[in-house]
């Protein structure tokens, strides 16, 4: 019960120019259009503290992800109370420059888990964009000078977790998708002036996934998943274009494209027919907790089962948690359905039953997308359950205990025909060999000592991973 109870509310460029024949190397989370794949890349396969450690340099807290920007690296940061976008320059890592957002006041976050500078900044190879959930995004050239910015007031996410979505930057465009309890919705701003394109409503109150664009036969789309349904968006006018329903509650995982199709996992505590996560009554819980017999969860009962999530769920702050309160979140989870599938483009409206080429229920990630590479579409479930199925048919290849041991909250990453896996715990990152028919491992690699929550990048032939305090490149001695 107590890891059911926490688990409620976790809920590159190499030029200076843009071309076609020089894409941007990781210019978001997840790199190239959230696809976590840079193919013509060859980071190492064995790396750590002693190994093909290029460099290694200290960095203030945050959970961002880093992007490639120009000759830089870019995270977000949280230091002293204070929001930063922060450049480093890839050769290396020497801090080229740091610009402060500033905030009237730092949204509510769970400390144990949350930031407020949780989301990934975006790049088109030009300017640099980062969204802070206290006070909205921010534009700056790739020297560190702001451009514009849009404010927004603090947003209120669900149990007071903070703010987990990152922006994305394409064809001049800036898109956001905010999910929170008072005004969800999803913006797109002109990347050049910070001037609103469109805004469209959503009835999404908790999501923390990232969206993605997919390249359809009629367009772009952006593809945004929240809790209990996906929606497809047009890119230039923000219309509506079609919906899925029964997505996780609270959905934390993003979707990916590949090869026109769009694939999605994700799964969590949801409903009675969700025999593994199972949510406990609130009968139940006052069987085993309610030592006073009052009918009611006082903090010094439920404190050490909620595991720090006592104020989350205390949703009137009375010191209580009452069956109101408990119901309303049962009726939450139940309304998230938990599962991996592929959808095919063209449809419009509902598109739940007719689009879906096909869904599996077994082997779903929590908080890290899914990976679609070599043919495959590959996930990492905590406890290092490493789930392959084919791309096209649904079928599983293969489901096995292979990378480390904990949770992840990192996403895989893949390159040179490789998947590297990075747990939460330690940061240890195994390698799997990709499109293969069993899960062959070719390197586990030594922990790197922190808590390791945000997705590495690849260029330069290297890996760049940011640790709790630290942030590493690994690359080949030459």
């Amino acid at each position: 019960m107590k890891k059911l109870i926490a688990l409620v509310l976790v809920g590159g460029f190499a030029g200076a120019g843009l071309s076609a024949e020089k894409p941007l190397a990781w210019p978001q989370f997840r790199g190239p259009n959230g696809s976590g794949v840079a193919d013509n890349q060859k980071p190492p396969v064995e790396l750590g503290p002693d190994k093909n450690l290029k460099w290694k340099v200290p960095v203030p807290s945050g959970l961002s992800s880093p992007i490639v920007a120009g000759d830089k690296l870019v995270i977000t940061a949280f230091d002293d109370g204070r929001l930063y976008t922060i450049a480093y320059y890839r050769a290396d890592g020497k801090e080229a420059w740091r610009t402060e957002a500033l905030a009237k006041q730092i949204e509510a976050y769970y400390k144990p888990e949350g930031s407020p500078a949780a989301s990934t900044p975006a790049t088109d190879g030009q300017r640099i964009v980062s969204y802070f959930g206290s006070c909205g995004l921010f534009c700056y050239d790739l020297s560190g000078k702001e451009l514009w910015k849009f404010e927004l007031p603090p947003a209120t996410t669900a149990g007071d977790f903070g703010s987990g979505v990152s922006p994305i930057l394409v064809d001049s465009t800036v898109v956001l998708v905010r999910d929170e309890k008072k005004d969800p919705k999803v913006l797109a701003l002109d990347a050049a002036t910070g001037l609103r394109k469109w805004e469209q409503k959503r009835l999404s109150t908790a999501s923390y996934c990232t969206p993605v664009v997919w390249d359809t036969p009629t367009g772009k789309q952006v593809v945004a998943a929240g809790h209990a349904r996906m929606i497809g968006y047009d890119l230039k006018s923000g219309a509506e274009k079609w919906f899925l329903n029964g997505m996780p509650s609270g959905c934390c995982p993003s979707p990916v494209t590949a090869d026109g199709t769009l694939f999605f996992a994700g799964g969590g505590p949801s409903g009675p027919d969700d025999k593994q996560m199972q949510m406990p009554t609130y009968d139940s819980m006052l069987k085993d907790l309610d030592a006073d017999k009052d009918g009611a969860l006082s903090r010094e009962e439920a404190e050490k089962a909620f595991q720090g999530f006592f104020d989350n769920q205390d949703a009137n702050k009375d010191g209580k948690i009452t069956r109101d309160e408990w119901d309303a979140i049962l009726k939450f989870m139940s309304e998230g359905k938990n599962s991996v599938f592929a959808l095919k483009p063209g449809g419009s409206g509902d598109v739940t039953t007719s689009h879906v080429l096909w869904k599996k229920t077994k082997g779903l990630p929590y908080i890290a997308s899914a990976l679609v590479y070599r043919g495959q579409c590959v996930m990492v479930k905590d406890g290092g359950i490493v789930t392959a199925y084919d791309a096209k048919t649904g079928q599983e290849v293969y489901q096995e205990r292979t990378a480390a041991a904990g949770k992840y909250y990192a996403s895989p990453v893949a390159a040179n025909g490789n998947i590297y896996f990075t747990s939460l715990e330690d940061g240890s990152i195994t390698v799997l060999k990709a499109g293969s028919d069993k899960p062959q491992v070719l390197a586990t690699n030594p922990n790197l000592g922190e808590r390791t929550a945000a997705t590495p990048a690849i260029a330069d032939d290297a890996l760049f991973v940011r640790t709790e305090k630290h942030l590493y490149a690994f690359a080949e001695k030459q």
